[in-house]
């Protein structure tokens, strides 16, 4: 593994601090950040998916953020080819790429060798499937994946509709299940050298972040933004509208839900969210994890860079 490129990566579940120490620890090692969320790589999508600001960002360069319109198609492929980009350009100015995010597929698109299905987008049958489950809920899609590949079925949940979908799609247009090519890849040599690191708190003190950045999303103007997204023609049929914050507002502003309520089930479906990534990332054995609660900035750094100066012999 000597010759392959380094890279660090910096995971853990939504409100964890991931943004501020990946930027921090790129300020300590001469390092970019390229994203590894699979919404913040959406333009006009700001406040609903926590990007960080130009201020925040603190003079780090930022790679795959804002990187396609609402409306367009993007995938774990798609991903895995920005992102070898985007490593290669930082690598060759001499500089540290660490990979922050917490969107556990595209993370395992660099920490595994995944030959990607050559599937195309299916716009038409996308839409087929965005409707019905508008129309009769999560579950049915699910129910139909659970027909076609059980153990897709077994490692998605139901409310990750983008991913139900794309795993129907695969099957409609190759014929094969997405959970084979998953199991022919799994185990393949990865092509980077890397050291995983995800960021680990109290259960409850994770959820009282996340009550509390829900409020703040509403405070900075997330009821605004979508409506601004739909002035600008994006409708909640589109695969980006279905990440949370922006599909409960839909509802509000359709007059489905009171404004107290959409607050309180952005605040649960976020709370779940976070506990299937935990989960998620419990089950990779390869990931180092740092406790972050009630631990000094100092602290929580010397402790990332003692790990990665052994795992990868920087410093």
């Amino acid at each position: 593994m000597k010759n392959k490129p380094n890279i660090i990566i910096i995971a853990g579940p939504t409100a964890s601090g991931k943004t501020k120490i990946g930027i921090e620890l790129a300020k300590v090692l001469n390092g970019e950040v390229v994203s590894a969320d699979s919404m913040q790589i959406y333009r006009y999508m700001d406040i609903g998916t926590a990007k960080p600001s130009l201020e925040e960002m603190e003079g780090i360069k930022h790679h795959l953020i804002d990187i396609v319109n609402p409306d367009e198609e993007f995938s774990v492929a798609l991903f895995r080819k920005y992102a070898d980009y985007a490593i290669n350009e930082i690598i060759n100015k001499g500089k540290v790429p660490i990979i922050v995010g917490g969107t556990g597929l595209y993370i395992n698109s660099l920490t595994y060798s995944l030959n990607f299905t050559e599937s195309p987008p299916d716009k038409e049958y996308r839409e087929y499937l965005t409707n019905l489950a508008q129309k009769y809920g999560p579950n049915y899609l699910h129910d139909m994946l659970k027909e076609i590949d059980i153990e897709a079925a077994k490692n998605i949940h139901p409310n990750n509709v983008k991913r139900v979908i794309r795993a129907l799609e695969v099957y409609k247009n190759t014929g094969k299940k997405i959970s084979e090519y998953q199991a022919e890849t799994k185990f393949n040599e990865p092509d980077y050298n890397f050291a995983y690191i995800a960021l680990d708190m109290p259960r409850d003190v994770l959820y009282d972040r996340i009550n509390k950045r829900v409020d703040l999303m509403f405070k900075k103007g997330l009821l605004e933004e979508v409506k601004t997204l739909i002035k600008m023609g994006y409708n909640k049929n589109l695969q980006s509208m279905q990440a949370i914050g922006y599909k409960e507002v839909f509802d509000f502003l359709e007059g489905k839900l009171s404004l107290e309520d959409t607050i309180e089930l952005i605040k649960q479906n976020t709370r779940r969210y976070a506990k299937r990534q935990l989960t998620w990332f419990r089950k990779d054995k390869r990931i180092y994890w740092v406790d972050v609660y009630n631990k000094s900035l100092e602290e929580i750094l010397s402790n990332i860079l003692g790990y990665i100066e052994g795992k990868l012999k920087l410093k």
